[in-house]
């Protein structure tokens, strides 16, 4: 009998390693990957399709639900999109916020990346770690929000609240006592800017952590120098955006090339890499956190020495103050219409991208003139880098497969948006 010598494996949906509801057929000669076709569609979010039957705030929400790592910068684009619509000018102060927000969330994102990239080549330790510092900076979209992830706290016109002055404290209980509670609470003495201040000043060292288990770990390079390779050439010509495309040598980052809110007034560095390879979008993402610091840092010199309103007066956009809604009749008529019909948004059609932590992410609005879009598009990085995987993976042993798949970034909620 003639043996066999290719057949085809299954991988996913239900896999730790395939990030979400990925089924990715393989075709292997051996432990040799010949062919990766994924397969997608099996979560069906259909956001775009509810967008049509909600009012522009209505779907906000949904917006952090797509790539559920990266909320606020969901939030950002969707808001700028609707504010192009509108011709709507943002306050300063609410910029500098959102801008901060973008920021801390490109660090969430950057550390869940890390430590699943890192648990998937068999380093669990890293995930811990990366949790660690994760919990800090949930606890600062808890502190404006109300919630550790799903925040829903950029709105067209600015942000729903200005930043608190204080920081919940954690209370006595059974497991720690007064003095391991004390402990807990030392940075949580101010207001959050003080919290945050304290976090930037931390990181640094965190990451110093970071590099040491991972940066000169043979163990890691042996699972990442040489894998999936991508050429500048390719990486442009298959739609690469973010660390992927920057991983590859090429320096375009929307924050610096189509500034938007206050980037232009920000001072970072842009990381490249030299040869394109899973090591190098490893070392892009790690130098990412560093200058996401930096730029933190400079929001939080900037928001202490300027207060001023955070969200737009146009009351059609947004709603009056809250004591101003009880006392006077007009705004009770202007916070009742916004929450029911929502706001018109003249007709016309916008796109508006930001620099993701994940690549470009882009909401295209087509309006009617009516309060709910005609139509919504999502640009999501992921379904563009997933679409690389076969060009990727083929020529590499089966394992190899897992750890690109850990170096696209990829998360399921805007994929099968």
């Amino acid at each position: 009998m003639a043996e066999i010598k290719n057949y085809t494996l299954n991988f996913g949906p239900q896999h730790p390693a395939a990030h979400g509801v990925l089924r990715l057929v393989l075709e292997l000669d051996g432990e040799v990957v010949q062919r990766a076709d994924p397969h997608i569609g099996l979560l069906h979010r259909a956001t775009e399709k509810l967008a049509e039957t909600r009012t522009y705030i209505q779907s906000l929400p949904y917006m952090d639900r797509l790539d559920y790592v990266s909320m606020m910068c969901n939030e950002h684009a969707y808001c700028l999109a609707v504010e192009k619509l509108l011709g709507l000018e943002v306050p300063l102060r609410a910029q500098y916020i959102r801008v901060m927000f973008s920021e801390i969330t490109r660090i969430l994102n950057h550390l869940m990346w890390l430590g699943s990239h890192g648990n998937d080549c068999g380093s669990s330790t890293m995930l811990i770690y990366a949790f660690r510092e994760r919990e800090d900076l949930f606890d600062a979209y808890e502190a404006v929000s109300g919630a550790r992830m799903h925040a829903a706290y950029f709105r067209p016109g600015g942000v729903y609240r200005d930043l608190p002055d204080t920081m919940p404290q954690y209370k006595a209980n059974k497991i720690r006592n007064a003095r391991g509670i004390a402990k807990l609470n030392e940075n949580r003495q101010g207001s959050l800017l003080d919290f945050l201040e304290d976090f930037t000043q931390r990181f640094p060292k965190l990451m110093d952590e970071y590099h040491t288990l991972f940066t000169d770990n043979r163990i890691w390079k042996q699972r990442t120098v040489g894998i999936g390779v991508l050429t500048p050439e390719r990486a442009i010509n298959l739609g690469m955006t973010g660390p992927m495309l920057r991983g590859s040598g090429v320096a375009w980052d929307l924050r610096k090339k189509q500034p938007y809110d206050v980037y232009d007034r920000v001072d970072f560095d842009v990381p490249v890499g030299k040869t394109g390879d899973s090591f190098d979008r490893y070392l892009v993402r790690m130098e990412e956190m560093a200058q996401s610091n930096r730029i933190i840092k400079q929001c939080i010199d900037w928001l202490r020495a300027n207060p001023g309103p955070v969200i737009t007066d146009n009351h059609k956009i947004a709603p009056p103050a809250r004591e101003a809604m009880k006392a006077n009749m007009e705004e009770l008529i202007h916070h009742f219409k916004l929450f029911t019909e929502g706001f018109h948004v003249p007709p016309g059609e916008a796109y508006a991208a930001v620099e993701h932590p994940k690549g470009e992410f882009g909401i295209y609005f087509v309006s009617d003139g009516a309060n709910k879009p005609y139509r919504m598009k999502i640009r999501p990085p992921g379904f563009v880098h997933l679409a690389a995987l076969n060009e990727m993976t083929v020529g590499h042993m089966l394992a190899d497969t897992v750890a690109i798949i850990g170096t696209l970034d990829i998360v399921f909620g805007e994929i099968d948006r």
